[in-house]
């Protein structure tokens, strides 16, 4: 492995967690540090909207703290598949995320989403940026 590939790997990995810690603490803005303006993002398979990223951003900002009061997820292996100009790869980030949701009694419980996080990595001045993810849910637990 050349070591410009290692630099993207280390580079594309802290996207991933760039975006999930946004996610995490409701820091929206920090999300454009992880998208391009264009991208497309589909969180269909969890009950969530498909979308160019400013309306996709705007709806979790709306949406996600309504649903949840807390969120933490952890990331396993990623996978990486360049394209052959090394400007643009393919991921998949294996994904859990548990979230706090009120009980409907005055209380709380944990629910969980557990998958795959798809995403197109694209090379731009600003480093690699998402243009599209697609949130594939491979199991949920306590909805």
């Amino acid at each position: 492995m050349e070591t410009r590939e290692l630099i993207d790997r280390t580079e594309i990995a802290d996207a991933l967690t760039r975006y999930t810690l946004a996610v995490d603490t409701g820091d929206w803005d920090a999300l454009d540090t992880v998208f391009t303006p264009d991208a497309v993002i589909d969180y269909s398979e969890s009950g969530g909207t498909i979308d160019a990223y400013p309306q996709v951003k705007a709806w979790l900002a709306e949406m996600l703290p309504a649903f949840s009061s807390k969120r933490l997820h952890t990331l396993g292996q990623i996978s990486y598949a360049f394209a052959d100009s090394a400007d643009e790869a393919e991921i998949v980030a294996y994904f859990d995320n548990p979230m706090v949701i009120s009980d409907g009694a005055g209380g709380e419980r944990v629910v969980e989403v557990g998958g795959l996080y798809r995403h197109t990595f694209v090379r731009t001045p600003e480093g690699w940026r998402s243009r599209k993810l697609h949130e594939q849910v491979v199991w949920t637990r306590g909805f």
